[in-house]
């Protein structure tokens, strides 16, 4: 996939798993209003971090992006290895 092409499909990705979570938290009577609203602050800076993501993405070439994209997947798996050896 193109820079723009995975983006959208980690966007669908990401927002059906959220509403599955959400479901099932409803479901399990873990949504409670105060989440709810903590939630709703919490979009604020997801949005932000979308429109600098956004705007980041127009700038770089395909090769840098794909290049940034494995960097932070790899420092991402690490940071779980290392969590999962010291728990």
């Amino acid at each position: 996939l193109g820079k723009d092409g995975l983006i959208q499909a980690m966007g669908i990705s990401f927002t059906v798993s959220t509403l599955a979570l959400a479901l099932g938290l409803a479901l399990t009577g873990g949504y409670t209003p105060e989440a709810a609203g903590a939630s709703v602050l919490m979009l604020l800076p997801a949005l932000a971090g979308m429109a600098l993501g956004t705007w980041l993405r127009g700038r770089m070439s395909a090769q840098a992006f794909k290049r940034c994209f494995m960097v932070s997947l790899a420092l991402l798996g690490a940071y779980q290895a290392v969590q999962g050896w010291t728990a």
